[in-house]
């Protein structure tokens, strides 16, 4: 017997919805089956037995959707405004307690902007808007109306979810305050402090190198300066426009200094030899730019009580996807991470984990990660160029829920596994490194008891070389004999332990 559709997947049809990518489809069937998709699209069979449904009744489907599909809040939207808005009330007033009828009128009133003509629930307990075992949820903003505590990320302005999917959670199950007091704990004081100088400007630099750009003295300095002052302002603060055209002025070069938010379209993409150019990925119309940037710091705000990664995701990636400046999007972005893990407390005071390093090490997965979001979009945005080559968005309307309610679950696991990694693999390897270098450098000057700076260049090229001193780097030690240099290779490969 053929598979019916139901839910999401049925209102999707019926209204011909099809600049909606649904995360979750749902279909009755002989038998309960759950499939996962190669684009990750799960697809969830239910027994007809089970479920009676009112078969051409659009808010039967979409109370459906609220039991048994995933929070899609764009697609929500575009639901709600195609339902008969006297089809809305009829049903709200035929159960006008029952939990899913309350919530299909917040949903509603949340979405359009448009109240209902229906009056204020009875006292009557609260409930949750969407489930925190499901979801990552906010600070609860209780909604007297509809008696509903709004647990959302965000408000109708912007608004991510992000799902408690097996990989987040495996995440932050970790004891990281732990792993982080042990490791501090592990090496001296002169250790951990040389470390943290040479890991901000590490980060600095590998921030700069995603972007394959090579930054001045000057401004790397400027951005070290800013990541050892990461978390100190109130986030409101951080994420005004006043304070990050100040950030933006600080990071980029002089000439492309922002004095505001982008004014204009911007987008993303490449010129291919032929000087064909190919779009990757459109950002918000500006219309839409400021209430979007106020919203990201009020969601900001929202999560302050969200565990630190899954905060530092949605902001971040929130902000990046938001794109407010021509330039300096990215490096801003990245350090939007380290505050956020800086004014929760994750990190012990003064403490750097080395996100961009390891993503510049790894930028495969860090570009699946922005195209997770980016791909989505340019099935569905259209777009053409004048005649001065400026992009203009042809269906604004259709797409604006898109930028205004993200799923950033991808988004999330992605910088989770970065952490995880930085953390358990990084951050010691480059401690080791250090510890390692003072010993061997040590060692060394008791052999040839040679200027600390040939010491450095002596361990630098070995070190590039696999533990091997590079024969085409003899000439700068021609001061030593053979037997010489046989023997601080010999140093540097007992304390790195490299095979001989």
């Amino acid at each position: 017997m053929t598979e019916k559709c139901i839910g999401s997947t049925w209102l999707k049809q019926n209204y011909q919805l099809s600049n909606v990518k649904l995360s979750h489809e749902s279909y009755l069937g002989t038998r309960s089956k759950v499939e996962v998709l190669q684009d990750g699209t799960v697809t969830e069979t239910f027994q007809k037995m089970n479920y009676a449904l009112k078969v051409d009744n659009p808010i039967s489907h979409f109370e459906f959707a609220l039991k048994y599909d995933d929070v899609q809040m764009n697609f929500f939207q575009a639901v709600l405004k195609s339902i008969p808005v006297k089809d809305i009330v009829e049903f709200i007033k035929s159960a006008l307690n029952f939990k899913y009828s309350r919530k299909i009128g917040f949903w509603y009133e949340f979405l359009t902007k448009e109240r209902l003509p229906i009056e204020d629930r009875p006292t009557i307990n609260y409930i949750d808007l969407i489930d925190s075992k499901r979801y990552f949820t906010g600070v609860n903003v209780k909604n007297r109306r509809w008696r509903i505590n709004n647990n959302l990320l965000g408000d109708v302005g912007f608004c991510p979810t992000i799902k408690k999917t097996d990989a987040i959670s495996k995440v932050i199950a970790l004891d990281f305050s732990e792993t982080l007091y042990k490791i501090s704990k592990s090496y001296s004081p002169e250790i951990l402090k040389r470390a943290n100088n040479y890991l901000y400007k590490k980060e600095t630099r590998s921030s700069y190198q995603i972007e394959k750009e090579e930054p001045s003295p000057e401004r790397i300095e400027r951005f070290v300066s800013l990541l050892s002052n990461a978390g100190k302002k109130a986030i409101g603060e951080l994420l005004s426009e006043e304070s990050l055209v100040i950030l933006q002025n600080q990071i980029v070069d002089p000439r492309f200094a922002a004095t505001s938010f982008r004014n204009f379209q911007n987008y993303i993409g490449q010129t291919t030899s032929n000087y064909d150019e190919i779009i990757h990925y459109v950002c918000p119309p500006p219309e839409f730019l400021s209430d979007l940037m106020k919203e990201l710091s009020n969601s900001a705000i929202k999560m302050e009580d969200v565990y630190p990664i899954v905060r530092a995701a949605a902001i971040a990636f929130g902000f990046v996807f938001i794109h407010p400046f021509e330039d300096g999007n990215g490096r801003i972005h990245r350090f939007l991470i380290h505050d956020i893990l800086s004014r929760d407390n994750f990190l012990p005071t003064g403490m750097i984990i080395p996100v961009s390093a390891h993503m510049v090490n790894n930028m495969k997965l860090y570009d699946d990660a922005l195209e997770a979001y980016s791909k989505p979009l340019m099935y569905i945005i259209k777009y053409t160029k004048n005649e001065e080559q400026e992009l203009l968005v042809l269906n604004a309307s259709e797409v604006e829920g898109y930028y205004r309610f993200p799923d950033l679950t991808a988004q999330t696991e992605y910088l989770c596994t970065v952490i995880e990694t930085a953390v358990s693999h990084d951050l010691p390897n480059e401690l080791n490194f250090l510890q390692n270098y003072d010993e061997a450098k040590g060692l060394m000057k008791q052999r040839v008891d040679m200027p600390d700076k040939l010491i450095d260049l002596f361990i630098r090229f070995t070190h590039q070389n696999n533990g091997i001193f590079p024969k085409r780097r003899r000439n700068t030690f021609q001061m030593l004999i053979d037997d010489e240099i046989e023997a601080l290779q010999s140093i540097f490969q007992d304390v790195f332990t490299v095979e001989k």
